[in-house]
């Protein structure tokens, strides 16, 4: 196995209560406190997760530069004020962000016993490879 370090074991605890956030604060209506916390913790809590220098470098790739312009400008709408606005923005961003990391997690979701067999029935099935580009998947 691999050790998880200590600043690595707080940047899950920050993201996942950055994720908590996020969702209390569009369950409640897009509030605009919940959604700024949110979106800094998550921030904070990914940066101790890989490290500040692979996080700038994740963001700031040349290639993801319209990805990162979206999803930083959403989290400053968000904080200017405008929770549905920046949403909607920042939605875009994180799915052009981390749309190659998609598959990866909906195979590793397939692989769990209870929930792989919901996600492969057919209708399940057919969006999920079409969210993440297996639309000409064929399985055994």
């Amino acid at each position: 196995m691999f050790e998880i370090s200590d600043t690595q074991k707080i940047g899950v605890g920050l993201a996942a209560f950055g994720i908590c956030f996020l969702f209390l604060g569009v369950l409640l209506l897009f509030d605009k406190g919940l959604l700024a916390i949110g979106n800094i913790l998550f921030i904070c809590g990914l940066a101790c997760v890989i490290g500040l220098e692979r996080t700038f470098r994740f963001f700031f790739q040349r290639h993801k530069f319209k990805a990162t312009m979206a999803f930083l400008g959403g989290i400053g709408v968000v904080l200017l004020g405008w929770p549905v606005t920046g949403m909607i923005i920042e939605t875009y961003g994180f799915v052009l962000l981390f749309s190659g990391f998609f598959p990866v997690a909906v195979d590793f979701l397939r692989r769990i016993p209870i929930l792989g067999t919901i996600l492969r029935l057919p209708g399940i099935r057919g969006v999920l490879d079409w969210i993440t580009g297996d639309s000409k998947r064929v399985t055994v």
